[in-house]
């Protein structure tokens, strides 16, 4: 009956002939998003829509979350799984694949007026972002006395994000380990707005993003032991921009990967990801090692 039924709703014209689409569904960082949103663009063009693709934010956290209980195909992410993350998926029977997609730089930043504050050392991002900074460094004077006696602001990628946990290892030496009282948000976006209008703020996100404000945003020098260096294509790929580079990823599920659609769509995503990341300003990887993931 049911089948009867469901053809009498074709013949008709009342069933969605777009709810039969075949779905492909992404979610996770808001740093990789910009890639994989052009990757998606693009196979649908190529596919002619026959192929639809939902793209969603969470921070690499939330993302794992989802993909870890078989909720997503394909995992955006801004470091690599965590032991916790790889349990979850191995009681869940979720196999799955990782590939690096490009590299990245976390870019430290502060409003473009910001004069005052040019350059920090990781011994500075350390004494501002440590847990124990949250009632002793609440001013830019008490991380230097040549800097303001003004308020400290901070604004940083929320506590699901890949990038805070990236930033909060490298910087203060556990990840997730950080003062609390900053403003957090997964949408590097919003971050970029509100660093944007306050000149008390230093905050961090995607090098990506900077990129494309730089006439609101201004990147500040890091030394991690390499001298002062901004983060660029060059700094990055020849890993002197340190302790803040670091590739990021797509996780395919294994069992989504024998799906036609999503392999081919993993399959058109490695092949133009060196154009698809320049784009989203970010760094490719060498060209090797997109064949190597594809293969």
């Amino acid at each position: 009956m049911k089948g009867i039924e469901a053809l009498k709703k074709f013949i008709s014209g009342t069933v969605d002939l777009d709810s039969h689409k075949v779905v492909i569904d992404i979610y996770g960082s808001s740093t990789v998003y910009p890639i994989t949103k052009l990757a998606t663009e693009e196979f649908r063009k190529a596919k002619r829509g026959a192929t639809e693709i939902t793209l969603g934010i969470s921070g690499t956290g939330g993302g794992f979350k989802k993909f870890c209980r078989g909720e997503t195909d394909i995992s955006n992410t801004s470091r690599p799984i965590l032991k916790k993350e790889i349990d979850a998926c191995r009681e869940a029977g979720i196999k799955y694949i990782e590939l690096p997609v490009a590299y990245d730089g976390i870019a430290v930043v502060v409003n473009a007026k910001n004069e005052n504050v040019m350059a920090m050392t990781a011994a500075d991002l350390k004494k501002i972002w440590e847990p124990i900074a949250e009632k002793e460094v609440t001013r830019w004077n008490n991380v230097k006395r040549m800097w303001p006696e003004t308020p400290l602001k901070l604004y940083a990628p929320g506590v699901s994000s890949g990038t805070f946990d990236y930033f909060t290892e490298a910087i203060v030496g556990k990840s997730g380990s950080s003062r609390n009282d900053f403003t957090a948000s997964v949408d590097h976006n919003a971050l970029v707005q509100g660093i944007a209008e306050d000149k008390d703020v230093v905050g961090f996100l995607g090098y990506a993003y900077f990129s494309k404000n730089k006439d609101k945003l201004a990147v500040v020098l890091i030394d991690g032991g390499n001298g002062f260096l901004f983060p660029s294509e060059e700094t990055v790929m020849e890993g002197r921009y340190q302790p803040l580079s670091r590739p990021v990823f797509i996780y395919v599920n294994n069992r989504a990967a024998e799906r036609p659609e999503v392999k081919e769509f993993v399959e058109f995503y490695l092949r133009n990801a060196p154009k698809l990341v320049r784009r989203a300003k970010y760094i490719p990887l060498p060209d090797g090692a997109y064949k190597l993931a594809a293969e």
